[in-house]
Parts: structure tokens; C-alpha cells; sequence
């Protein structure tokens, strides 16, 4: 289905086998949500060439001493597949109600198969998968203007499904600004967010945050900056816990109650530090261990 010609990579679905393709990816589809169990060997599995980091995760985890109490997998979201993806003609898939769905499935799919990997580790508790979702801060803009709140939500809720048929516990991380009233209700468990750079504007949000925290929803606050080096270099432990507990403070004035928010709260980076260098992708995962263990210490 897909072809690369001049470093361009598309969706060819005018070759001769695409119907037939199509026909056994829903074929395989529908057996899996029959059976989850035929996930491990079917055609959505990763695969040491497709996935290298995902092995090399799992092997290390198995090795440690200790179980940990969770962990993490990730995948491209099926909104930011959709529109970072296009046809022979040069059209997002997105666009098209056919290859919309088989991206969404296929998305779906693989979170599935990673839920199903990651529950092998024995944890304490069941594995979270994110869908990382910056496509969506696009949403409303003139680019994007003929996509829909309603497939935005129905295929972000297609993968959340699947993510807790599996067991598993479902997340979305957004590392810019956008309309946070999509993720917001589309059924996730965890919504990661850009807390060091967009904060302000995620608490404009405030019936809709208000009702995802009052049923359950988990804010995974990005504290930690990795959008340069400056700012990493910048920033310490005790800046970041004032900023933190200001942010803090602004949600209680929404009327929910500080226990609450702490008891469904994680400190995370703001984004991924692949394009750091070591030293401060280092710097930025000790500033979230830090400031983790210094929020437990004041507030317990």
C-alpha cells in the first residue's frame, strides 16, 4: 500500500491488490476485536525493524531487578497520521472517509498490540499507551477547516476503546496549544499537556476541565522544559515547583478540591528529548524526578 519514490512516501490505492489489501486488514481487524488474543502474532505486531526502540524497551525492563510500578508505550495518533499522510493524488487521508478509517483501525491496533507487550512486564499496574496528538492543535485553522470535531473524537475514541479493551490505561499528549475541549472529551484517561508553555491556556477550559478531573481524568502536568536548551539550562527544582504550585492554585479556584487534583496528577517533561543531547535529555529527566519527590515531600 505504500510506495516511496523521490523520498516521498504515500498510500497508493490505485495498485491492483489494494482491494484485496483492504479486505484482509478488516478481515484481520475483526477477528482481533472477536478475539484480543490474536493480536500477538497477527499483522499489526512491531517488529525489531518497524519498532527497534520498542525490543531494545522491553528487554531492558524485563532485566531490571525490580518490576516497575508502569509502564509507557506510544503511538502516533491517529489524527496526526491522518493529516501527516497523503495519497497518489497528493490528498491527506484524513480527508478521505475510507482511508480515515483504516488509519484510525490501524492506529488502534497497534496501541492494542503494545497493551498487550507491555502487561508481560508484571508491573504493578496496568500499562499506559499515549496517542501523541500535535496534528490536533491544527484543528479550526483554515488548513484543516473541513475536518470535524466529530472525527476528530470518534477516531481518538476508536483508539482509547481499544487501549482499555486491552487493559490498558489510555493517554493523550498534545505538546502545543490547541482545543483542549477535544481531548478533553474524548474518553482518555490521562491528558499530557504542555504545562511549562501553554498552561494559560489550558485553564481556559474550565467546565470542561472541570468535569474531566470530577470523573476520574488524570492531567500529566509537561513541566519540564525541552523545547531548547536555554530553557532547560535555565530552569531548576525550586523554579519549577513555584511555577507548578501557582498553576496549582488556579485550578482550585475552578472549584475542585486540592486532594482531588493531587491525587490525579503526574509530572512529566513538556515534550520528548530525542532531539536533546545527552546531557540535558539527562538534566531533564532528573528535574522530573526532583520536582516529583518535592511535591510528595510539601504536600504530604
Amino acid at each position: 500500500m505504500t510506495r516511496k519514490e523521490n523520498k516521498d512516501v504515500y498510500i497508493n490505492t490505485q495498485v491492483a491488490d489494494f482491494q484485496e489489501e483492504m479486505l484482509a486488514f478488516y478481515e484481520a481487524y475483526l477477528s482481533i476485536c472477536d478475539d484480543p488474543g490474536l493480536i500477538e502474532n497477527s499483522r499489526f505486531a512491531l517488529t525489531s525493524e518497524t519498532a527497534r526502540g520498542f525490543s531494545v524497551f522491553m528487554e531492558t525492563v524485563s532485566n531490571l531487578p525490580h518490576a516497575p510500578w508502569a509502564v509507557k508505550g506510544q503511538v502516533t495518533g491517529p489524527i496526526t497520521m491522518g493529516i501527516g499522510m497523503k495519497d497518489q493524488a497528493g490528498k491527506l487521508l484524513f480527508y478521505d472517509e475510507q482511508m480515515r478509517d483504516i488509519v484510525t483501525k490501524q492506529v488502534a491496533m497497534k496501541a492494542l498490540w503494545q497493551v498487550s507487550q507491555l502487561s508481560r512486564l508484571d508491573c504493578d499496574h496496568p500499562p499506559i499507551i499515549f496517542l501523541d496528538e500535535p496534528g490536533v492543535v491544527g484543528f479550526g485553522s483554515s488548513t484543516y477547516i473541513s475536518i470535524t470535531r466529530e472525527q476528530i473524537v470518534e477516531s481518538l475514541g476508536t483508539c482509547i476503546d481499544a487501549i482499555h479493551k486491552g487493559g490498558g490505561v489510555a493517554g493523550i499528549h498534545i505538546c502545543a496549544n490547541g482545543d483542549w475541549s477535544l481531548a478533553l472529551a474524548s474518553g482518555t484517561d490521562i491528558i499530557n499537556f504542555d504545562a511549562f508553555s501553554y498552561f494559560d491556556r489550558l485553564i481556559l477550559y474550565k467546565d470542561e476541565l472541570k468535569t474531566f478531573i470530577k470523573n476520574g481524568g488524570i492531567l500529566a502536568w509537561g513541566i519540564v522544559p525541552t523545547s531548547s536548551p536555554e530553557y532547560i539550562d535555565s530552569a531548576s527544582t525550586d523554579s519549577l515547583y513555584t511555577m507548578w504550585s501557582e498553576q496549582l492554585a488556579q485550578l482550585e479556584s475552578l472549584g475542585i478540591a486540592r486532594d482531588k487534583i493531587l491525587s490525579q496528577t503526574l509530572i512529566t517533561p513538556s515534550c520528548g528529548t530525542g532531539s536533546l543531547d545527552l546531557e540535558h535529555a539527562v538534566k531533564v529527566l532528573k528535574l522530573t524526578r526532583d520536582l516529583s519527590l518535592k511535591i510528595r515531600e510539601t504536600l504530604n
